[in-house]
């Protein structure tokens, strides 16, 4: 469902991506994980369209996102870490207004709104100014937004930023039913746990560049031979902790 293929990303000499390739199957929650800087949202950046490649490609459905990002968007939906809504809209007029971008049937957006406001236990303030919101109540308004529209793939950047214990589960059981309904998911994050506790497969990204990849089960079997856990993999392979220890 999606395939990165030798993508680069440059800031002046700075090389944020580096010859990065992935692929991401259908009915999966793919991880992206790595420390901060690591190359993550520029990855997330380029997958949604946001920034093109210096090199390399990457499609969504079969569609490339460079060459025909109307269609690649169609299928997709976006959460960033930062996301932005109109505050001086109420919950329900800021969905209806990405409704009206994307084109979605009344009926369908009428059930659907209504049901992840009600998921995401917003249904009472839907008629209230989005600018009276906490942060984790307009996170869990930008996740109704996305999901209201029934995509294919979904693209999550740190979306458990700003969300309590009961919201982070509640979005691991919404994850979970939707992987099970065939959507394709992925989660950028630096949180081991969670990337553990949900996700299908790992890919775990240092300076642009994947340096390890697998399912859970293939990083733990990787643990066990080094004998460490998958947090001390993380830590060796994407810092001097080992060289630090060693030194002591």
């Amino acid at each position: 469902m999606i395939e990165i293929q030798g993508c680069t990303k440059k800031y002046g000499e700075l090389v944020a991506v580096n010859d990065l390739s992935l692929s991401v199957g259908e009915s999966a929650i793919f991880g992206l994980l790595g420390p901060n800087g690591a190359g993550k949202s520029t990855t997330i950046k380029m997958m949604v369209g946001l920034m093109k490649p210096d090199s390399g490609c990457i499609r969504i459905g079969g569609y490339d996102i460079s060459r025909d990002p109307v269609n690649a968007k169609r299928i997709m939906a976006y959460v960033p870490e930062k996301g932005h809504s109109y505050e001086r809209l109420t919950a329900w007029e800021y969905l209806t207004f990405i409704a009206g971008l994307y084109k979605i049937d009344e009926q369908v957006f009428g059930k659907n709104a209504s049901e992840y406001l009600g998921i995401f236990g917003l249904s009472q303030w839907k008629d209230e100014v989005i600018g009276s919101f906490s942060m984790g109540m307009k996170q869990r308004l930008l996740l109704s937004a996305a999901l209201m529209r029934d995509p294919k793939v979904v693209i999550l950047d740190e979306p458990h930023n700003g969300l309590d214990p009961k919201g982070v589960r509640l979005l691991k059981d919404i994850l979970f039913r939707l992987r099970n309904e065939g959507t394709t998911i992925v989660l950028s994050t630096h949180i081991i746990a969670i990337a553990e506790q949900i996700c299908d497969r790992i890919a775990i990204i240092n300076k642009g560049s994947v340096v390890a990849q697998g399912t859970n089960e293939d990083l733990t079997g990787y643990a066990r031979s080094s004998d460490k856990n998958l947090e001390d993999i993380f830590l060796r392979l994407t810092s001097t902790y080992e060289e630090r220890e060693t030194a002591r």
